[in-house]
């Protein structure tokens, strides 16, 4: 492609509202421009990149055994109440109408409308299993969108769906997905685990996020630096702690601690470990139902497990004047003792002996807190996040390591859910009705082309993976004015071409400087330089992007000299 016909509208600056890597540099390859917030229109250099990473799904998708389809982005509501979820998904769920006044959405996923399109068709076990999938745009009303393509509104995503007669079929159905899975993300060219993660808004019985690891990732991966086990944070286990003393308990003491309502406070004033501390937290559930959730001083909860542990769909953080309410004191006195209201504690508090915890009174709290004893109506779950160099759950000896992740798919074993509900189901061999069983399976597709970059880049640029690079090449004549130079880079891009590359010809009329630094901001993994030293020496100069080594080859030899570069960089 000659570059003097192709729209790569590059930028000095990033827009200032850009934040993360590969918001900045998108923009600043001209790969996208905004339209609304977190709405964005994608560029020729930016497609390119899309279309590639389509093709390895694609390619992967089908060789599992799935089918592809494309399916309605606008959903009628019936489908949604039929399966339960048109008041249960919230605000992120566009809602419109027709000028019927029918209720319609816009689609943030597809389960209900595969199940509706496949309990059409399928009447008997001879017809299962059955996987389809897309790639379809998805709208999600997310309250802040940001991060770019990251986590816009709009967006790209390939979406599967197995069906299923049995559990065996559907475990079957469930690990080919995700050695698909593996497949595409090593295709790509990204570091990444896959990990056990929190089923979420989707439901079903287990999942695994694969997370490309990256700095500047959202989401906190915690694995362990033995055996295999990764999950999210919302998912990881934690392991069984050991008693804080093994002292006989003794009777309960109220002190004075004024003006002491944190935890690092209270614990300096009383001479005590946070160990030994009982945190008492107050939330309120969707339902409007308020729950106390207790973690050790100095472990922290995860709202995820909370709102599990305590069978709602979201739980917030009750109000100041919730909390007076219901525990009688401010904000920071909060104890177990007396309460009223459920109380859900993590697994860890049961080994406290002894300890301090809020007296629900202001200014002060209570010495020597035995749960057993003080609150044995307190129901006891994994409620808390894992820490950096907890015990492994899975293995002996192993610790727990965190990372930074970017989750780019999500595979979920979703069971019965919407088959149940929407009573999808097939004849049996001995002729008895069964609900088909469902897992679903999705990649988003501009968010595995923003997690390349955050992995891929420097201070120039991006540096893409091959696979997935808009270009595997570029030639850039440094004298546009000079007919020897632009022909011989007029060759060298003709024998690329011939070679089955992909190759772009800078012959754009501009200063050298700018086209080195597009080079290196768009990130060709090979750059073809053709000036008129090196054409005096009848030679071209070859560069590496990722290294930034540079060759200097006969101009005959340039196309087989880049071509042997590229699958170096593919190996």
């Amino acid at each position: 492609m000659r570059l003097t016909r192709y729209h790569v509208p590059t930028l000095k600056e990033a827009p200032a509202e850009a934040e993360v890597t590969s918001h900045k540099l998108m923009m600043r390859a001209g790969m996208i421009r905004k339209l609304a917030a977190g709405i964005y229109t994608v560029l020729p250099i930016g497609l390119k990149v899309i279309r590639k990473i389509e093709n390895i799904i694609r390619e992967e998708m089908n060789r599992a055994g799935a089918m592809e389809v494309f399916m309605p982005s606008i959903q009628p509501s019936e489908l949604w109440k039929e399966s339960g979820r048109w008041d249960f998904y919230g605000k992120e769920l566009l809602r419109v109408k027709d000028r019927h006044d029918r209720e319609f959405c816009y689609g943030p996923t597809h389960e209900e409308v595969v199940t509706d399109l496949v309990r059409r068709d399928i009447r008997s076990y001879r017809d299962l299993p059955v996987n389809l999938y897309q790639i379809q745009t998805k709208f999600r009303d997310e309250i802040r969108p940001r991060f770019g393509v990251m986590r816009g509104r709009e967006f790209s995503m390939k979406d599967a769906y197995s069906f299923d007669a049995d559990d065996a079929g559907a475990n079957k159905s469930y690990e080919l997905m995700r050695d698909a899975y593996n497949a595409i993300f090593n295709r790509l060219g990204l570091t990444f685990r896959a990990v056990e993660a929190d089923t979420g808004q989707i439901g079903g019985s287990f999942s695994h996020e694969f997370m490309v690891l990256a700095e500047s990732g959202e989401d906190t991966v915690v694995y362990c630096d033995t055996c295999g086990y990764a999950a999210n944070m919302e998912k990881v286990e934690t392991p069984p702690i050991a008693a804080t003393s093994h002292e006989e308990p003794q009777p309960v003491q109220f002190v004075d601690t004024p003006g002491k309502g944190k935890i690092s406070e209270v614990a300096e004033f009383l001479k005590a470990s946070p160990e030994t501390f009982v945190k008492t937290l107050i939330y309120k559930t969707d339902s409007g139902a308020f729950v106390a959730a207790l973690t050790r001083g100095d472990h922290d909860v995860n709202e995820v497990k909370l709102a599990r542990a305590a069978n709602a769909v979201e739980i917030a953080l009750a109000s100041d004047d919730e909390v007076t309410t219901i525990t009688g004191a401010p904000v920071g006195y909060a104890g177990p003792i007396g309460l009223s209201i459920p109380i859900i504690a993590d697994s860890a508090v049961k080994t406290i002996r002894n300890g301090v915890t809020g007296a629900n009174r202001a200014d002060t709290h209570i010495k020597s807190v035995n749960p057993e004893r003080d609150f044995p109506g307190a129901v006891y779950a994994d409620i808390r996040n894992a820490k950096e160099g907890d015990s492994c759950p899975r293995c002996s000896g192993g610790k727990m390591k965190m990372a930074r992740g970017i989750e780019v798919g999500h595979i979920f074993k979703l069971g019965t859910k919407y088959s149940e509900s929407m009573k999808a189901t097939f004849l049996d061999a001995e002729g008895k009705d069964q609900p088909m069983i469902m897992g679903c399976y999705g990649i988003g597709v501009g968010r595995s082309a923003a997690a390349a970059i955050e992995q891929n880049h420097d201070a120039n640029g991006i540096i893409w993976p091959p696979a997935i690079a808009p270009f595997d090449v570029v030639t850039l004549p440094l004298n546009m004015d000079n007919a020897d130079v632009v022909k011989a880079a007029e060759d060298i891009y003709k024998s690329l071409v011939e070679s089955g590359l992909d190759p772009a010809l800078d012959d754009r009329d501009v200063r050298s400087g700018v086209k080195f630094n597009d080079a290196d901001l768009i990130g060709y993994p090979v750059q073809v330089v053709v000036g008129k030293k090196g054409l005096a020496e009848g030679k071209a100069e070859i560069k590496i992007r990722r290294s930034g080594e540079k060759i200097s080859v006969p101009l005959g030899e340039a196309a087989a000299a880049v071509k042997k570069a590229i699958d170096d960089l593919k190996r």
